[in-house]
Protein backbone atom coordinates (compact mmCIF):
# COMPACT_ATOMS: atom_id res chain seq x y z
CA UNK A 1 0.00 0.00 0.00
CA UNK A 2 1.51 3.29 -0.95
CA UNK A 3 1.28 6.29 1.36
CA UNK A 4 -0.04 9.93 -0.29
CA UNK A 5 2.49 12.73 0.99
CA UNK A 6 0.15 15.33 -0.16
CA UNK A 7 -3.02 13.71 1.52
CA UNK A 8 -4.16 15.70 4.83
CA UNK A 9 -2.32 14.39 7.74
CA UNK A 10 -5.37 12.85 8.99
CA UNK A 11 -6.11 10.75 6.01
CA UNK A 12 -2.13 10.11 6.07
CA UNK A 13 -2.16 8.39 9.21
CA UNK A 14 -5.54 6.75 8.54
CA UNK A 15 -3.21 5.44 5.94
CA UNK A 16 -0.59 4.60 8.36
CA UNK A 17 -3.24 2.79 10.92
CA UNK A 18 -3.97 0.12 8.07
CA UNK A 19 -0.43 -0.99 7.28
CA UNK A 20 -0.85 -3.87 9.53
CA UNK A 21 3.02 -3.69 11.66
CA UNK A 22 3.04 -5.73 14.99
CA UNK A 23 6.48 -5.63 16.41
CA UNK A 24 8.60 -7.83 14.86
CA UNK A 25 6.40 -7.39 10.85
CA UNK A 26 6.73 -3.73 10.33
CA UNK A 27 8.57 -4.90 6.85
CA UNK A 28 5.46 -3.56 4.92
CA UNK A 29 5.13 -0.20 6.67
CA UNK A 30 8.92 0.52 6.37
CA UNK A 31 9.04 -0.36 2.74
CA UNK A 32 5.91 2.12 2.51
CA UNK A 33 7.81 4.59 4.53
CA UNK A 34 11.43 4.39 1.94
CA UNK A 35 8.66 4.04 -0.86
CA UNK A 36 6.86 7.39 -0.19
CA UNK A 37 10.53 9.08 1.19
CA UNK A 38 13.18 8.32 -1.34
CA UNK A 39 11.95 10.49 -4.51
CA UNK A 40 12.26 13.41 -2.34
CA UNK A 41 15.94 15.48 -3.46
CA UNK A 42 15.99 17.11 -0.55
CA UNK A 43 16.48 13.95 1.86
CA UNK A 44 19.19 11.94 1.82
CA UNK A 45 17.31 7.95 2.29
CA UNK A 46 18.47 4.84 3.63
CA UNK A 47 17.36 1.82 4.93
CA UNK A 48 19.02 -0.13 7.97
CA UNK A 49 17.15 -3.19 8.70
CA UNK A 50 13.45 -2.54 9.08
CA UNK A 51 14.42 1.16 10.33
CA UNK A 52 14.41 4.44 7.52
CA UNK A 53 16.62 7.62 7.99
CA UNK A 54 16.28 10.49 6.22
CA UNK A 55 18.09 12.79 6.33
CA UNK A 56 18.39 17.23 5.08
CA UNK A 57 21.83 17.69 4.46
CA UNK A 58 21.89 21.59 4.44
CA UNK A 59 24.97 21.71 6.00
CA UNK A 60 23.03 24.29 8.70
CA UNK A 61 24.84 25.09 12.40
CA UNK A 62 22.50 22.61 14.19
CA UNK A 63 21.12 19.16 13.67
CA UNK A 64 17.47 17.64 15.26
CA UNK A 65 16.26 14.47 15.73
CA UNK A 66 12.80 13.53 15.24
CA UNK A 67 12.01 9.92 15.88
CA UNK A 68 9.30 7.42 15.96
CA UNK A 69 8.37 3.29 16.42
CA UNK A 70 7.15 1.86 12.96
CA UNK A 71 5.23 -0.99 15.41
CA UNK A 72 2.29 -1.85 17.37
CA UNK A 73 0.84 -4.12 19.62
CA UNK A 74 -0.90 -7.05 18.68
CA UNK A 75 -3.80 -6.30 16.78
CA UNK A 76 -7.48 -6.70 19.15
CA UNK A 77 -10.30 -6.44 16.42
CA UNK A 78 -9.25 -2.57 15.58
CA UNK A 79 -8.19 -2.34 11.91
CA UNK A 80 -9.19 -0.86 9.56
CA UNK A 81 -8.84 2.38 11.02
CA UNK A 82 -12.13 4.15 11.30
CA UNK A 83 -14.08 7.68 11.67
CA UNK A 84 -16.13 9.04 14.08
CA UNK A 85 -16.74 12.61 14.31
CA UNK A 86 -13.41 14.09 15.36
CA UNK A 87 -11.67 10.67 16.42
CA UNK A 88 -9.79 8.45 13.71
CA UNK A 89 -9.97 4.66 15.80
CA UNK A 90 -7.55 1.84 15.45
CA UNK A 91 -4.75 0.12 16.20
CA UNK A 92 -1.52 2.23 17.01
CA UNK A 93 -3.69 5.78 16.61
CA UNK A 94 -2.43 6.78 19.68
CA UNK A 95 0.74 5.00 19.73
CA UNK A 96 2.28 6.04 17.26
CA UNK A 97 1.07 6.09 14.13
CA UNK A 98 -0.31 9.29 14.37
CA UNK A 99 3.42 10.70 14.97
CA UNK A 100 4.52 8.95 12.30
CA UNK A 101 1.93 10.74 10.01
CA UNK A 102 3.50 14.21 11.87
CA UNK A 103 7.00 13.07 10.58
CA UNK A 104 6.10 11.90 7.17
CA UNK A 105 4.37 15.71 6.54
CA UNK A 106 7.24 17.40 7.76
CA UNK A 107 9.64 15.46 5.70
CA UNK A 108 8.03 15.80 2.59
CA UNK A 109 6.98 19.48 2.97
CA UNK A 110 9.82 21.18 5.14
CA UNK A 111 12.20 21.38 2.28
CA UNK A 112 14.55 24.41 3.79
CA UNK A 113 14.60 24.09 7.80
CA UNK A 114 16.09 26.01 10.12
CA UNK A 115 18.21 23.36 11.24
CA UNK A 116 19.05 20.24 9.49
CA UNK A 117 16.97 17.22 10.26
CA UNK A 118 17.32 13.40 10.82
CA UNK A 119 13.96 11.45 10.60
CA UNK A 120 14.53 8.01 12.24
CA UNK A 121 11.40 5.70 11.82
CA UNK A 122 12.18 2.32 13.38
CA UNK A 123 11.07 -0.90 14.39
CA UNK A 124 10.14 -3.11 17.72
CA UNK A 125 9.50 -0.41 20.43
CA UNK A 126 6.88 -2.43 22.26
CA UNK A 127 8.54 -5.36 23.02
CA UNK A 128 11.94 -6.47 24.34
CA UNK A 129 14.95 -4.53 24.58
CA UNK A 130 16.79 -7.04 22.58
CA UNK A 131 14.94 -6.39 19.43
CA UNK A 132 14.46 -2.87 19.91
CA UNK A 133 15.32 -0.87 16.25
CA UNK A 134 16.78 2.41 18.53
CA UNK A 135 18.68 0.65 21.00
CA UNK A 136 20.31 -1.27 17.38
CA UNK A 137 21.06 1.99 15.75
CA UNK A 138 22.78 3.49 19.27
CA UNK A 139 24.92 0.16 19.28
CA UNK A 140 26.08 0.06 15.62
CA UNK A 141 25.32 3.26 14.03
CA UNK A 142 25.60 5.87 16.93
CA UNK A 143 26.25 8.83 14.71
CA UNK A 144 22.63 8.44 13.05
CA UNK A 145 20.90 9.44 16.34
CA UNK A 146 23.64 12.27 16.93
CA UNK A 147 21.96 15.84 16.99
CA UNK A 148 21.67 18.61 19.21
CA UNK A 149 18.36 18.00 20.47
CA UNK A 150 15.72 15.29 19.33
CA UNK A 151 12.25 14.93 19.70
CA UNK A 152 10.64 11.32 20.20
CA UNK A 153 6.73 11.11 18.94
CA UNK A 154 5.30 9.50 21.91
CA UNK A 155 1.54 10.19 22.63
CA UNK A 156 1.73 13.41 24.93
CA UNK A 157 -1.71 15.03 24.18
CA UNK A 158 0.23 17.41 22.15
CA UNK A 159 1.95 18.63 25.31
CA UNK A 160 5.77 18.54 25.92
CA UNK A 161 7.26 15.68 28.09
CA UNK A 162 10.55 16.58 28.85
CA UNK A 163 13.36 13.47 29.50
CA UNK A 164 12.07 10.44 31.45
CA UNK A 165 12.48 8.38 34.55
CA UNK A 166 14.95 5.89 34.65
CA UNK A 167 13.88 1.93 35.93
CA UNK A 168 15.42 -0.47 37.82
CA UNK A 169 13.87 -3.80 39.07
CA UNK A 170 15.77 -5.76 41.70
CA UNK A 171 14.74 -9.00 43.90
CA UNK A 172 15.10 -8.88 47.37
CA UNK A 173 14.99 -12.07 49.06
CA UNK A 174 14.51 -12.84 52.61
CA UNK A 175 16.30 -16.24 53.80
CA UNK A 176 15.13 -18.36 56.33
CA UNK A 177 15.84 -22.42 57.14
CA UNK A 178 12.84 -25.17 56.12
CA UNK A 179 11.33 -27.31 58.64
CA UNK A 180 7.79 -29.06 59.00
CA UNK A 181 5.12 -27.16 59.35
CA UNK A 182 4.16 -29.43 61.90
CA UNK A 183 6.92 -28.15 64.09
CA UNK A 184 7.38 -24.82 62.43
CA UNK A 185 9.28 -23.71 65.88
CA UNK A 186 12.36 -25.58 64.47
CA UNK A 187 12.51 -23.43 61.40
CA UNK A 188 12.74 -19.88 60.25
CA UNK A 189 9.82 -18.92 58.04
CA UNK A 190 11.61 -16.77 55.53
CA UNK A 191 7.97 -15.59 53.56
CA UNK A 192 7.37 -14.18 56.95
CA UNK A 193 10.82 -12.68 57.41
CA UNK A 194 9.98 -10.49 53.78
CA UNK A 195 7.58 -8.96 55.73
CA UNK A 196 10.26 -6.85 56.76
CA UNK A 197 10.91 -6.08 53.36
CA UNK A 198 6.88 -4.71 52.38
CA UNK A 199 7.58 -2.48 55.59
CA UNK A 200 10.26 -0.88 53.86
CA UNK A 201 7.97 -0.37 51.12
CA UNK A 202 4.91 0.83 53.32
CA UNK A 203 7.41 3.61 55.37
CA UNK A 204 8.50 4.86 51.12
CA UNK A 205 7.57 8.29 50.87
CA UNK A 206 8.64 9.45 47.34
CA UNK A 207 10.86 11.82 46.80
CA UNK A 208 9.53 14.93 44.12
CA UNK A 209 12.93 16.18 43.11
CA UNK A 210 12.80 19.65 40.37
CA UNK A 211 15.49 18.89 37.44
CA UNK A 212 15.75 20.92 34.65
CA UNK A 213 12.89 23.12 35.69
CA UNK A 214 10.45 19.88 35.66
CA UNK A 215 8.50 18.08 38.98
CA UNK A 216 9.46 14.57 38.22
CA UNK A 217 7.40 12.00 41.01
CA UNK A 218 9.54 8.56 42.11
CA UNK A 219 8.06 5.83 43.10
CA UNK A 220 9.02 2.47 44.92
CA UNK A 221 6.37 -0.92 44.55
CA UNK A 222 6.73 -4.19 45.00
CA UNK A 223 5.68 -6.09 41.57
CA UNK A 224 6.09 -9.84 42.50
CA UNK A 225 6.38 -12.17 45.29
CA UNK A 226 7.73 -15.32 44.58
CA UNK A 227 8.26 -18.38 48.10
CA UNK A 228 6.93 -21.43 49.44
CA UNK A 229 7.69 -25.08 48.51
CA UNK A 230 5.26 -27.15 49.91
CA UNK A 231 1.58 -27.04 51.80
CA UNK A 232 3.91 -28.84 54.54
CA UNK A 233 6.72 -26.96 54.55
CA UNK A 234 8.02 -23.99 56.40
CA UNK A 235 9.59 -21.98 53.40
CA UNK A 236 13.42 -21.14 53.54
CA UNK A 237 13.35 -18.24 50.81
CA UNK A 238 11.03 -15.58 49.02
CA UNK A 239 11.55 -12.84 47.06
CA UNK A 240 10.08 -9.47 46.10
CA UNK A 241 10.33 -8.12 43.17
CA UNK A 242 10.95 -4.21 43.40
CA UNK A 243 10.43 -1.57 40.77
CA UNK A 244 11.93 1.66 41.20
CA UNK A 245 11.47 4.63 39.23
CA UNK A 246 13.86 7.60 39.77
CA UNK A 247 14.30 11.12 38.70
CA UNK A 248 16.71 11.79 36.09
CA UNK A 249 19.27 14.01 38.66
CA UNK A 250 20.09 10.44 39.41
CA UNK A 251 22.33 8.12 37.71
CA UNK A 252 21.71 4.28 37.20
CA UNK A 253 24.31 3.24 40.00
CA UNK A 254 23.24 5.93 42.05
CA UNK A 255 20.06 4.29 41.87
CA UNK A 256 21.45 0.52 42.91
CA UNK A 257 23.30 1.91 45.60
CA UNK A 258 20.16 3.87 47.14
CA UNK A 259 18.46 0.13 46.87
CA UNK A 260 21.27 -1.86 48.18
CA UNK A 261 21.33 0.59 51.33
CA UNK A 262 17.55 0.59 51.94
CA UNK A 263 17.56 -3.24 51.90
CA UNK A 264 20.97 -3.73 53.62
CA UNK A 265 20.29 -7.25 55.43
CA UNK A 266 18.57 -8.59 52.73
CA UNK A 267 19.95 -10.43 49.07
CA UNK A 268 19.53 -7.87 45.93
CA UNK A 269 19.95 -9.00 42.62
CA UNK A 270 19.47 -6.71 39.84
CA UNK A 271 17.09 -8.06 36.95
CA UNK A 272 16.76 -5.31 34.84
CA UNK A 273 17.69 -1.19 34.56
CA UNK A 274 17.29 1.72 32.32
CA UNK A 275 18.88 5.07 33.14
CA UNK A 276 16.54 7.87 33.10
CA UNK A 277 16.85 11.38 30.30
CA UNK A 278 17.44 14.51 31.29
CA UNK A 279 15.18 17.11 29.76
CA UNK A 280 18.01 19.46 28.50
CA UNK A 281 15.01 22.40 28.01
CA UNK A 282 18.09 25.19 28.25
CA UNK A 283 19.14 24.12 24.68
CA UNK A 284 18.65 26.39 21.94
CA UNK A 285 16.84 24.21 19.99
CA UNK A 286 15.17 22.81 22.59
CA UNK A 287 13.99 26.72 24.14
CA UNK A 288 13.05 27.51 20.27
CA UNK A 289 10.91 24.09 20.55
CA UNK A 290 9.08 25.18 23.89
CA UNK A 291 8.26 29.08 22.06
CA UNK A 292 6.99 26.91 18.84
CA UNK A 293 5.15 24.29 20.38
CA UNK A 294 3.49 26.88 23.07
CA UNK A 295 2.72 25.48 26.81
CA UNK A 296 4.06 24.38 30.14
CA UNK A 297 6.38 21.72 30.06
CA UNK A 298 5.92 18.69 32.27
CA UNK A 299 7.72 15.58 33.16
CA UNK A 300 7.56 12.14 31.24
CA UNK A 301 6.90 10.00 34.65
CA UNK A 302 7.49 6.71 32.38
CA UNK A 303 10.93 5.38 30.62
CA UNK A 304 10.96 6.10 26.84
CA UNK A 305 13.39 6.04 24.26
CA UNK A 306 14.69 9.71 25.04
CA UNK A 307 16.76 7.96 27.32
CA UNK A 308 18.81 6.24 24.35
CA UNK A 309 19.31 10.32 23.08
CA UNK A 310 20.40 11.44 26.84
CA UNK A 311 22.95 8.54 26.67
CA UNK A 312 24.64 10.10 23.61
CA UNK A 313 24.78 13.42 25.16
CA UNK A 314 21.39 14.37 22.67
CA UNK A 315 18.81 16.08 25.05
CA UNK A 316 15.16 15.21 24.22
CA UNK A 317 11.70 15.68 24.87
CA UNK A 318 8.37 13.27 24.33
CA UNK A 319 5.68 15.10 21.93
CA UNK A 320 2.84 13.85 19.95
CA UNK A 321 -0.63 13.50 19.54
CA UNK A 322 -1.88 10.54 21.26
CA UNK A 323 -3.00 10.07 24.38
CA UNK A 324 -1.17 7.58 26.53
CA UNK A 325 -4.14 6.73 28.58
CA UNK A 326 -5.53 5.10 24.98
CA UNK A 327 -2.28 3.62 24.43
CA UNK A 328 -2.90 -0.27 23.70
CA UNK A 329 -6.50 -0.57 23.97
CA UNK A 330 -8.90 -2.03 21.96
CA UNK A 331 -10.49 1.17 21.05
CA UNK A 332 -7.40 3.13 20.80
CA UNK A 333 -8.18 6.20 19.05
CA UNK A 334 -6.39 9.56 18.28
CA UNK A 335 -8.04 13.34 18.16
CA UNK A 336 -7.63 14.38 14.53
CA UNK A 337 -7.56 18.03 15.58
CA UNK A 338 -4.91 17.20 17.68
CA UNK A 339 -2.69 15.48 14.71
CA UNK A 340 -2.68 18.89 12.69
CA UNK A 341 -2.11 20.95 15.76
CA UNK A 342 1.18 18.96 16.60
CA UNK A 343 1.98 18.98 12.86
CA UNK A 344 1.77 23.03 12.77
CA UNK A 345 3.46 23.58 15.88
CA UNK A 346 6.29 21.69 14.70
CA UNK A 347 6.35 22.96 10.92
CA UNK A 348 6.46 26.62 12.85
CA UNK A 349 9.47 25.45 14.95
CA UNK A 350 11.32 23.70 11.77
CA UNK A 351 10.76 26.43 9.08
Amino acid sequence: MGLDLGADVAELTAAVVDIESVSGSERELADAVEEALAPLRHLRVERDGDAVIARTELGRAERVVIAGHLDTVPVNGNLPSKVVGDRLYGCGTSDMKSGLAVMLKLAATVTEPRRDVTYLFYECEEVEEARNGLARLAASRPEVLKGDFAVLMEPTCAAIEGGCQGTIRVEVTASGERAHSARSWMGVNAIHRAGEILDILRAYRPRKPVVDGLEYHEGLNAVFVRGGVAGNVIPDECTVTVNYRFAPDKTLAEAEAYLRELFAGFAVEVVDAAEAARPGLHHPAAADFVAAVGGTPRAKLGWTDVARFSALGVPAVNYGPGDPPLAHTKDEYVEIPRIRECEERMRAWLS
